[in-house]
This record gives C-alpha cells, structure tokens and sequence, in this order.
C-alpha cells in the first residue's frame, strides 16, 4: 500500500494507522500481508500492480491510480468514543419481526388448469365476420334495445342496420377524412370514441365501424368540463397513442363546450383532435363497388381499452384480434351462450365486462342485448329484474358479475352452488389463509368468484421481488396465462414487460411455464376444489407497519358503523399517504348535509375503535367533507388518486379533521439519552486529540489601532458634544425625513448643544433631580428623543429610551410604558405634548393607573434660560443610560451602560464602518434599545458623521421611502431592521420597474445591515437581495449584525474585510448540539449565514452551558464574549428578580479560567474560513444559530422554533406566518391563514406531516389563527410567551384548534 494523502475527513486514526513525520498517514497491512504489499513502491521502474478490481497493470500513472483508489476504499474512521457520544445519525426505528407472527405452512402451490377451449364448428373467423354473417342472413334479428330513463324502450338496432351503418363508418373513415392524397386516417391508426352512457346503439356502430376499416378504436368518457377529474390523463394516454379524430354522438357533439366562435375548445392536456359524428345524416354512401376487407382474426390491434393506475395514471392496454376472438369464445363457453338469446346489461358498455359481454360476445352469437343506463339504475335500481323477466332474457348475463379486471380480460365464470370462506383478518394483514369462526368481528367472509377461465391456467404469485409462486395457505398476487388477455400497454414497453410478460417461478426458481403468464391486479387464492377467492385489489394495498390492509375492508368497517346513514350515499375513500417513511391510512368520508359537530365527533371516534379493533391498525388522519365534493369518476364513484391529491396539496377543504399520529407513528428515533458522565477536561483533550481548534475568535485590538480620532481624548459622550459645538458649530449631525421623504426637521451641533442645555435647565428647575436620578424619555423617534438625551447628560440623570404607547392600541401598549418607568425607578418622564394628552387620556385611565405616575415634563416649548453650570461626572465607570427591552420570551430585562462602555461602543463602530464627518449614513430603526438606539443617539456625536433618521413607522405610509432616500443622499451604509426588509420586500415587490423609472439608485450602497438579535433571516435577506439587484443593489452589500442584552453589539459587518459566508449544516447534528457541514441541497440541510464580522475589540469563544467548558470547532455551544462594550449588569430584571449575575461575569470551567466573560444566552459556533480579514490573517466566522431560552427540550434534543416554522410555512401558500411552542411536552403549532376559513382544516394535516418528515416530531396541537394574532415586538421578533399565555387562557379567537390524539 502507498502512503496515503492527507486524510482530511476529520476523524481520528485507528489503531492499524501510523502517523509519519510530515502528518501523512501511511496504513500498515494488518496480519500476515504478503511480501509484495509490504514493500516500498518503486515509482521509478514500473512494477506491475493490480487495479482497484485485480487487472495487473504496469504503469506509474496507475500507482498514482491505485493509491487513489485504496484511500476512496478505506472507511471513514469513526471519532474517538471516549470523547464524543456519535449520535448525530437519527435512527428511524425499524420494527423487528415478531416470530409468533403467523407464517404460511402450506405446500407450494400449481398452477390451475380451466377446461379446453372447445373449438365449435360454426364459430366466426373474426368478430368482422360475424357481424357480415348476422346481417346478410338474418337483418332483421334484433341486436340491441336500449331504455330511456323512464325504462321504456327508445330504440331497436337490428343486425342488418349495425352492418350496413358500420360498414358506412367505416368508408367514411378511410375515405372522407382529409384529403384524397392525404388521408387524415389509415388503417392501423387509432381514433378516440366519446359516448355517452345512454347511447350504446351509436358506440357500437362507431366501434364495428372501426374494427371494419380495420381502425384501432379507443373507448374513453365524456369530458364534461374542460377541468374534469382524471380528464387530463386521459388526454395523456390519447396524445400517446397519436389519436387525431374523436368520433362521437350527435347530442354529445351538441354537448361539449364550446368556444364564442362555436369551436370545441382543447381540454386539459388533450392533443388537438377533429370532433366527426358518424351518424347517417352527416355520412356519404360507400360506391357499389367498395367492401371492407374482412380478414380472419389475426394479431393487429384491435382496441385499446384505457385503465386508471393507483397513482391516478391512466393506461391503454392494447387487445389484438385474435385475443379478442378468444376472450369471446371463452365467455360464450362458460356461460353456455346460444344464438339469439336475451342478456340485460346494466354495466358500462365502453369498457371492462359490459364491453365484453354486451358489445362483443353478444355479436359473435347474434344476441339480443338490453342495456339499460346507469341514469335509469339510479333512479330505480329493480329496472334490471324488470326486464329480464319481460323479456325472459337469459339473466346468466353480465348482471352476474361485479368483478371488473380491465387489466387482464380474465372472466372467472361462476360456479353453481357458491362456497364462502371465513377467514381471520389478524391472518389477511400477514398475507396467510386462517380459518376462522363467523362469530368474531375481526373476519372476512369470502364467496368465491368461480374457476378458471376455458383455455387459461392460473397461479398465485409472492407481492415483491421475484414473481415466486406462493404456498397454497398464502395471498399473493393472481397471474394467468391464456390467449385471451390484452398483450400490452400501448407505447410502454418496460410496464408492459412487469405485467404481461411474467414468468412465475417455483421455489427452487425454475419457470412454471414456458408461456407468459399476465399479472391481474387482483389479491387472492385459489381454495379447495379450483375455486378462486379473490381478497382485495393490488391498487387498494396498504403496507403500515409490515402489515397489509385492504382500502375495501377499512371502507366495509367505516360503512358499518352506527349510525350507518352518516356517510352521504356511502361516499368514503381510503388511501395511504407515505409520513416518515411509513404509510399511514387516510380516511376521506362525505357527510351528510343536516349532521351537526357533535354527530361527526362521535362518528369519527367510532370509525377510528372499530378500524382499531378489527384490522389492528390506526388511521393516521379521518377528514368529513360536505357532501358532493369529493372528485367523480365519469360513473359517479370517487376518483381516488385526485381526492388523494387534494389532500396532500391542501385543497380538500374539509369541515371535520380527526389526526392520530401519537397512535400511529411508531417508527420515530429513539428519546435521545444525555451523556453526563464527559467532563469539561476531556472533552478538551478529545478535540486537542482530534485536531479540533478550541472555538475562540476575537475582532482587531483597539490599542493597536492608530486612528486620528479626536473623541478618543474625552471620556464622556456629553464632553464630545461640547466640544463639536465649539470647534464645527454649523456641521449638522442629524436630519429627520417625514414620509414624503422631506427633511421635516435637522440638528447641527450647536443646535443640539443649546437644545440640550435648555432641556438641563428644566429637570434641574423643574423636576428639582439629583445626580444619577433616572428619568424616562417617551418620545416618537425623532430628534427630540436626541436631545433630551443629552440634556439629561447634561443635567447629571440617567436616561432611560421608552417606545411610546400607540395611540390606537393603549391597553396593551401602556402598561409596558409603565411597567418600565417603574422598575427603571425613573423619577419623571420626559415627553411631547400630545404623548402627555395621551398619558392622561380616558383610554390611559382605563388601562393603568394614572394617579401613580411620576412627574410628567412636556418639553415642546422650552424656557430661554440655560443651566447653571453642565455636570460633569467624575467616574467613567457610572451608569450613562439603561438600556430596556422586552426578549421573545416575554422578559423585560434592563442593562446598565456605563460611560466607558458607552464610549467604547461608539468608537468600536466607527472603526468598524469607517464613520468620519464627512459621511452620511441612513438609519430605518426603532430608537428605544441595543444597537438601533446607540446609532440613532450616539455615534453621529462621537464619529461625526450626518446620521438620516427615517422612523420605520413611516414606511407604513410610504414603504418606498427607506430606499429612495438612501439613492437621494447617495448613502453608503445604511442600517435597517428586518420588518423594514419584510416591509420593502412584500411592499415594493412589483414596484422595481417605477422605482427605476423614478431614479432609484442603490448602486452606491456598500454595507446594508440588518440590526438584529437573531439568527440571520437568510431567506429574507436573499429575496431582498435578488429583488432590488434591479435596482443597482450588490447582493454582497447585504448583511446583519448580531447582539444581545449582555453585549448590544458582537457582530457588525463593516466596510473592510471580506463577504459574509453562507454555510450548509445538517440539522439533525444541530438537535445533538453537534455541527456537521454538508453540501448544499443535501437533505436535512441547513443554510446559516454569518452575523457579521467581529467587532474591534471583541473576543468571543463557544462554551458549553452546562459544564462551563470550552467547545470545539465542531460543536454547538453558547456564544461567551468579553469586550469593553459589554454591559456592567442588569438593573433589574423583572419576574425573575434571581437571573444569575453570571450572565455578566463567567469564568471557564477549564483552560483560560482567568479572563471574565459573559454570556449571550445564544448558541452558535466558530468556523475559521478561508477567507483573510485586512489584517491578513484567516477570517473566523461566527454562526448564530439561536437562543438557548427559545429552544425546545423534545425527546431529549433541541429544537430551535425557527426550524420548524421554516418548514411548516414552506407546506401551503395560505400560511402567511406560524409560531411554535411547547406545552406539557407538547408541540403547539400556531398558524396564520391568509385565505378563507375553509381552508383551514386542509393545514392540518399538512403542518402535521411536514414537521415528523422533516424533524421527528409529532405535533400535539394545530391552531389555525387570524392574520395579525402572533404577537411580534418591535424588533419583528415573535414574542412567543405571549402567544402561548394567550392560548392557555383561550384568548386567540382561533378559527379552528386541532388536538392531535
């Protein structure tokens, strides 16, 4: 073996491995290799080597090859067990076999024999023949009678007008189509017939018409509407079989949609066809001299019959004439037909037995058929007994039989006198025969359908693999080998190879046959005596848990429950949809129009014991719908694969939806167990072990960086403001648009100085403060807020930012107002005259109490005189501001920002984006808390530079202006909050082309910063990013910052430095706490993008949570950060007066345990990139991937809420946003729908599905919500506490709730 190449899979070696000198592991030969394998390889002279598969070659290049070759064949090796439990791989449970299951015991089975075919002297050659021979010798004999709805005859066809109108067809046809030179239709080709129920006499002229101009007809149905269920397959399997010309009857003509223009519009996936109506009116007489050529049966097409596939598909399974010529002879023999003979038909003529018996067989023995309409069967179900004692007809006919086998043509004729069996369910599930007694409940009683077929042999296959034949006690597959069947499906020739081509094969796997045996479809045996039982249909098969149920015995249980007259007219269907790699039984019943919730609960709980106890199986979903919605077939029985497809795309609006996955899904992967007993300490030399880089980042040194920055000499923000005002009065800092994008009102420095002095002067007259008192600013954003902060600086107070109560929702908006101006201990509230109005209003009064207010100061027209004398703090180290906001969990937490903090914030950002005078950044945030405040309030002080104030609350008005104003002021950097970018991108998604039009130019943009404390929203940020590309927007410009309470800022994409990365993780590592690169488009992958570069200043290292030990580079752990811009500690955090102080002043359990960390409450991890940073060196990325109090604890792994409202607004277009929390170990999903209210009950099942598909979960609760009911902060982040509170105490107004059992 040659060395092999740097193993860069990351995992460790095992024992059988060598490190050498230069990190190349070289792998020994385990054991006694030979000499040869053991030498070193002589690349010099080639030596002959042997391939990957055992060919000598001799070559350098193949060395190369060889050693290629080994690395790819040698495995991953596995980590090192002590150090890492690798559970990252979610076993799905597979269900071991129970081996008290019953087996099948019996014998192997032979194939069954039916009688000879007995060839009688006076059969036909050919059908054609036939039908020639009838109608020149006896024209007069009746051949069909057909009954009108009301059961009287309408009209007679002899057998002389069928030959003599057929053979017109049939010149007509050839002759009368197209043009002389170019006939539109030759023989061989095929042509559609679309008849209606009612009309056989036209159908039957149409098909003998083909047969004699040797056309290959292929009967379909009425295409009622242009829409109609399956109609579209159907269109399908015409344009495959090159159809051309469609021939139909009058009134059916008369029938079809039609065009303004009178033109028969195309339907749905149908090619383009000429419509032709053979009737005599519209045909031209054949000359004397032109016969059509009546040949014996031979094997060229003679029909194509279509048959509809599970999956909804249709096929065309071609008959030739010889087959067809047996199949008739074979029926006229085993049901004893004799010439002239009555039969009543009341199935449908244009395919299966009714085409068989009443449109074939019949001619070939000059019956007389009476075909009476479905129509007629509807309204009186006794008409056929009627007319066949009227007409004494011979009722062994069609009526006999319910079986219909599209596939094969295989009638099993009927034995005299019928046997039953009584067989156990228990054993039917497991595919084995065990008789059983009547008494029980969980039995099937069977009738069998006959013996086989004159001229056929018959076996039993195994369902998969190998078409084996089965023991005689086992269900298997029907297969039959006979000359009458159909040969093909037309134009598939892989299909047609699995069913009409199978070769059955006994256990030691020699053929039964030497002839091709056709597969049925149907599920059966054969019992004692030849008799043939058939138990279900192939299509109707649902495998759940191993086991095999029928769709036909669930709907027979469904159907027999009390009160039986629940389900509208029998309208049930049964299917099973695939979930977690399983299928799960889904049952879809029409209701009846006066039944009440309570009728259908109770009815449903029925269903679901009844399905449990008899067939030991759980429904997985039981929907109602009204009744006749569910989508017909052209006879009025439920069209499956579409009603199955509505289901899964959400669009079968039902009124009742019951789901038990809890009871259903069995297979999910094992709770996962923690592994406590790994300490901080070797989980440390494991990664050192393993080549793992402890996860540790920091951002440029402050004190190495050498900058003319003149603020640095100030230790206060107020000192900075001083001296601006002194040395560039007239330089203006800020300017604040309206929303027609007008500045409705600027700041120069000086202005802000004097407006600042004068707001001192007031708190020191008015509210007679003290040093360090707290005062609360409640102003809209603006620049108002601005300078009461500084005159609060000024004056020696401690601000406190408030959002102000909105004016049209004050009982919910208040009371936060209040609770903050209370626990801040604020001793006066600052504000604008009409916030004052409001503060006293009967709305305020109604929502808090407003005696107990502290002094409230109005600051709009303020007195001329200045302060006495500025304060001037004598301790960098005091508290500047405090700085409240209310976290997704419902937490009011409030941090204390000290001068030196404050000032090392300002200056870290201003090196991070560049920020001198000269610049202008725009600004689209909420003022009140972490970074949105300290670029609204402060660094335009320290840095300088024209900040643009743009409130986001006049985006509602005008969502253009955000943008507009950064094209107008030619901005470089701006920064945003996400439900400024949601804003734009849903409200400007169509306005790209007149924002263009209107000059819009976003070409200058170098940083566009989400402001955010959160994962980053990388669909958004995309879709904003490819929106505005239009508009001259760099996709690279786009990126988010990250912060937190401890730290208001970490992460900050800058101007240097490179591109925010994108990385793929697999999400089921992430559930393990584990981070696992994949490539994108794997499944389970994960996009993450990076938060922005480190700020100056900054370390950061990943720490595990729990043992307080550092992680590795591979692992998911919480964000820990030390910097001089962390926050001194919470003021106060109210409802949890205990929140550790460590959140502010951590130590590592092991390693580095001196340096004073604190921590983010967020996980995320390191990944050093490939990337440089302007320093040179390799750029390390940060990854957030969320917050550790929002992640769920379920079966033991963590889940992050935004995974799976990913997911679950990915299922349905209606969903416009969900939610998720848990309650009592239980999932609650909350979605909002936009759509109407009856859509509703179609998400239930699909948010159900998607969340154990894609996360292992089952979901406990669905509540489907109005749009607007998820409460989100300003910040655009759910506040999912709130929701949950509000649907404990059902305060939601939900339009419908869904508990899953």
């Amino acid at each position: 073996n040659h060395s092999a190449p740097p193993d860069v899979t990351g995992y460790t070696n095992n024992a059988a491995n060598t490190t050498t000198a230069d990190g190349i592991q070289v792998e020994r030969a385990l054991g006694g290799g030979s000499a040869a394998q053991r030498q070193t390889p002589k690349y010099g002279n080639a030596e002959l080597m042997e391939t990957g598969d055992g060919v000598p070659v001799s070559s350098r290049v193949s060395a190369k090859i060889q050693q290629l070759v080994n690395t790819l064949k040698r495995p991953k090796r596995p980590p090192l067990r002590e150090f890492f439990v690798d559970d990252f791989e979610e076993l799905l449970e597979v269900q071991q076999p129970d081996p008290n299951l019953p087996k099948a015991e019996g014998a192997q089975m032979v194939a069954m024999r039916g009688e000879q075919l007995g060839v009688v002297t006076n059969w036909p050659p050919s059908l054609e023949a036939a039908l020639q021979r009838w109608g020149t010798i006896s024209p007069k004999a009746p051949c069909l009678t057909t009954m009108d709805t009301n059961g009287k005859p309408l009209y007679a066809l002899t057998y002389g007008k069928l030959w003599s109108r057929s053979v017109k067809v049939a010149y007509n046809l050839l002759h009368k189509l197209g043009t002389k030179q170019e006939p539109l239709v030759r023989p061989g080709d095929r042509v559609a017939l679309v008849f209606p129920n009612n009309d056989p006499g036209a159908f039957m002229t149409a098909f003998y018409g083909c047969l004699l101009a040797e056309v290959v007809p292929v009967p379909i149905e009425v295409p009622l509407t242009r829409k109609d269920a399956g109609s579209q397959q159907i269109g399908f399997l015409l344009g495959s079989c090159g159809v051309t010309v469609a021939l139909t009857s009058d009134a059916c003509h008369k029938g079809l949609p039609k065009s303004p223009t009178g033109e028969i519009p195309q339907f749905k996936g149908w090619p383009k066809v000429l419509w032709f109506v053979p009737e005599s009116k519209h045909l031209s007489k054949p000359p004397r001299d032109w016969f059509p050529q009546i040949k014996d049966a031979n094997q060229d097409t003679a029909y194509i019959e279509y048959k509809t596939c599970k999956d909804g598909g249709v096929l065309g399974v071609t008959v030739t004439r010889t087959a067809m010529l047996t199949h008739c002879q074979a029926l006229t023999q085993s049901c004893s037909y004799t010439e002239a003979e009555t039969i009543v038909n009341v199935l449908d003529f244009k395919k299966d037995v009714g085409l068989w018996h009443a449109v074939l067989t019949s001619v070939m023995n000059m019956m007389h058929v009476i075909s009476i309409p479905y129509a007629l069967m509807k309204v009186n179900p006794l008409s056929w007994i009627q007319k066949v004692c009227q007409f004494k007809g011979n009722p062994n006919a069609p009526v006999h039989i319910r079986i219909k086998q599209p596939l094969t043509k295989i009638l099993i004729f009927l034995s005299t006198p019928p046997s039953r069996g009584v067989l156990s369910m228990q054993g039917l599930s497991h595919g084995v025969i065990r008789v059983d007694s009547e008494e029980k409940l969980s039995v099937l009683t069977l009738q069998d359908v006959g013996s086989v077929m004159p001229g056929a042999s018959m076996c039993v296959v195994k369902l998969d693999g190998v078409p084996q034949l089965c023991k005689t006690d086992e269900i298997g597959e029907m297969c039959v080998c006979t000359a009458a069947t159909g040969s093909s499906y037309y134009g598939l020739a892989g299909m047609t190879k699995n069913t009409f081509e199978v070769f059955p094969v006994s256990s030691n796997g020699t053929p039964v046959s030497e002839f091709p045996f056709t597969r049925t479809g149907l599920l059966g045996f054969i019992g004692p005596a030849g008799l043939i039982f058939v138990t279900g249909k192939m299509d109707g098969l649902m495998v759940v848990g191993g086991r095999r149920h029928n769709a036909d015995d669930i709907v027979a249980t469904a159907l027999a429950v009390e009160p039986m007259k629940f389900v509208y007219r029998g309208r049930i269907a049964v299917f099973s949809i695939t979930v977690l790699h399983d299928e799960r039984i889904v049952v879809v019943a029409e209701q009846r129009p006066d039944s009440t919730e309570e009728d259908s609960f109770q009815w449903m709980s029925r269903v679901l014991q009844a399905i449990d106890s008899i067939h030991q199986v759980g429904v997985y979903c039981l929907a109602l719908v009204p009744s006749n919605t569910l989508p017909k077939t052209p006879l009025g029985g439920i069209h499956l694969s579409e009603t199955k497809q509505l289901f899964l795309e959400g669009a079968l609006h039902p009124c009742n939806v019951l789901m038990c996955p809890h009871t259903c899904v069995t297979n999910l992967p094992k709770p996962r167990q923690k592994q406590p007993e790994i300490g901080p300490a070797s989980v440390m030399v494991g990664n050192l072990v393993s080549g793992k880089r402890i996860a540790l980042a920091s951002g440029r040194d402050l004190g190495q960086i050498e900058d003319n920055d003149q603020a640095r000499k100030f230790l206060f923000l107020s000192e900075v403001l001083q001296w601006r005002a002194q040395t560039t009065p007239d330089h203006v800092l800020y300017t604040l648009l309206n929303s027609r994008g007008a500045i409705a009102s600027s700041l120069t420095c000086v202005q802000l100085h004097k407006k600042a002095e004068k707001i001192a002067a007031v708190l020191a007259e008015r509210a007679h403060l003290q040093d360090g008192d707290h005062v609360a600013l409640v102003y809209p954003p603006g620049i108002d807020l601005i300078a009461a902060f500084y005159g609060c600086l000024y004056a020696g107070c401690v601000p406190i930012t408030v959002r102000p109560p909105h004016p049209q929702n004050i009982g919910t908006t208040l009371p936060t107002v209040k609770m903050i101006v209370e626990v801040s201990r604020s001793v006066c509230v600052m504000t604008t005259q009409v916030i004052c109005k409001l503060l006293r209003s009967k709305e305020a009064l109604a929502a808090v109490d407003v005696r107990t207010w502290p002094p409230v100061i109005d600051t709009d027209d303020l007195p001329k005189k200045k302060p006495p004398l500025l304060y001037k703090p004598s301790n960098p180290d005091t508290l500047a501001y405090l700085d409240f906001s209310v976290s997704t969990t419902g937490m009011l937490a409030g941090v204390k920002m000290s001068h030196t903090a404050t000032s090392a914030f300002c200056r870290s950002i201003k090196l991070q984006c560049e920020l001198y005078p000269s610049r202008e950044v725009a600004i689209c945030l909420d003022p009140y808390c972490g970074l949105g405040f300290v670029l609204w309030c402060l660094c335009s002080v320290y840095s300088g530079h024209q900040s643009i104030l743009i409130p986001p609350s006049e985006l509602e008005v005008n969502p253009a202006l955000w943008l507009s104003a950064v094209s107008q002021y030619k901005v470089r950097d701006t920064f945003c909050s996400y439900s400024v970018m949601e804003l734009c991108t849903k409200g400007l998604g169509l306005q790209t082309d007149s924002l263009k039009a209107r000059g819009v130019d976003l070409s200058r943009v170098r940083t566009c910063v989400v402001v955010a404390e959160e994962r980053p929203r990388i669909a958004l940020t995309q879709s904003f990013s490819k929106l505005f590309k239009d508009l001259g927007l760099h996709p690279r410009a786009v990126s988010t910052s990250f912060g937190c309470r401890v730290n208001l800022a970490i992460c900050l994409q800058g101007t240097s430095g490179p591109d925010p990365t994108t990385v793929y993780v697999d999400m089921r590592a992430l559930r393990h706490d584990r981070v696992r690169l994949v490539e994108r488009g794997s499944p389970h992958s994960l996009p993450l993008m990076e938060s922005g570069k480190i700020l100056p200043g900054v370390r950061i290292i990943i720490a595990n949570p729990e043992t307080k030990g550092p992680m590795g580079e591979s692992h998911l752990g919480e964000i820990w950060v030390h910097s001089g811009h962390n926050a001194s500690g919470y003021f106060t955090v109210y409802g949890d007066e205990v929140l550790q102080s460590d959140h502010f002043s951590s130590r590592l359990s092991f390693g580095d345990t001196q340096t004073v960390w604190a921590r983010t409450g967020y996980l995320g991890f390191l990944r050093r990139t490939e990337l440089t940073d302007a320093s040179g060196e390799r750029h390390d990325a940060l990854y957030v991937v969320g917050d550790l109090e929002e992640a769920m604890e379920l079966r033991g792994r963590r889940y992050h809420p935004i995974d799976i409202k990913t997911s679950v607004i990915r299922t349905h277009k209606s969903i416009t946003e969900c939610a998720v929390f848990t309650w009592t170990n239980l999932l609650v999903v909350v979605v909002e729908l936009d759509g109407s209210e009856h859509e509703a009950l179609d998400l239930v099942p699909l948010v159900t599905n998607v969340v154990l598909e894609e996360h292992y979960l089952i979901v406990g609760v669905v509540v489907v919500v109005d749009i607007g009911v998820i409460p989100i902060n300003s910040r655009g982040e759910k506040q999912r506490m709130h929701l949950r509170d509000g649907f404990l105490a059902d305060q939601l107004d939900p339009i419908y709730v869904a508990y899953n059992m």
